[in-house]
């Protein structure tokens, strides 16, 4: 059986995670795949919920394994990636995986499953209100705010390659747009 995935790419601070949630308690055939990362968790983030926490050494392991469907480096060296067994752990179950991944690895997934993946960006509504964001969240130093911003305007020349473009400038709004191209992907299958 192949997997059908809906994937999640935004800058940080869009409210890509807010809308993950959302979509979670609206289609309860829908699972979350787990993204495994090198950096340490942050205050409240378990291990097996909220990502697979690796050191440096297992993250390569799983890389050399062949383990990962897509892995990025960014954020002065920290790792995150998308665990194969979590898709095949989703589908055997018979849910639809959904994916919070970074553009870069947006793309990767998109090409690997084609029309087997709905690709959603989540575009702010400017980078002022992005960077209002992560500060607003308390938990980025001064200079990884400044990298988060920088990586996010790299980030936003991405969007022409997704299946749908939706700007969070109002999260109601935006979710029921969500909702709506979520709920017709899953419909056509």
């Amino acid at each position: 059986m192949q997997p059908l995935i809906i994937l999640l790419a935004a800058p940080s601070g869009t409210g890509k995670s807010t809308m993950a949630k959302l979509l979670l308690e609206d289609f309860p055939n829908l699972k979350f795949s787990i993204s495994a990362t090198t950096r340490p968790p942050r205050k409240c983030e378990l291990h097996k919920t909220d990502y697979y926490y690796l050191s440096i050494d297992e993250f390569q392991q799983k890389i050399d394994d062949g383990d990962f469907i897509e892995w990025e480096e960014f954020y002065g060296g920290t790792r995150y990636g998308t665990l194969r067994s979590e898709l095949v752990k989703n589908t055997e179950k018979g849910y639809y995986t959904l994916l919070d991944v970074d553009v870069k690895g947006a793309v990767r997934i998109k090409s690997l499953f084609n029309e087997r993946c709905l690709a959603l960006f989540l575009r702010p509504q400017s980078l002022e209100i992005l960077e209002e964001r992560l500060r607003n969240r308390n938990t980025e130093s001064e200079s990884s705010i400044k990298l988060r911003i920088e990586r996010a305007e790299e980030e936003l020349r991405y969007a022409s390659h997704f299946d749908n473009i939706i700007t969070n400038d109002n999260l109601d709004k935006a979710y029921s747009e969500l909702k709506d191209v979520v709920q017709n992907f899953i419909n056509s299958y």
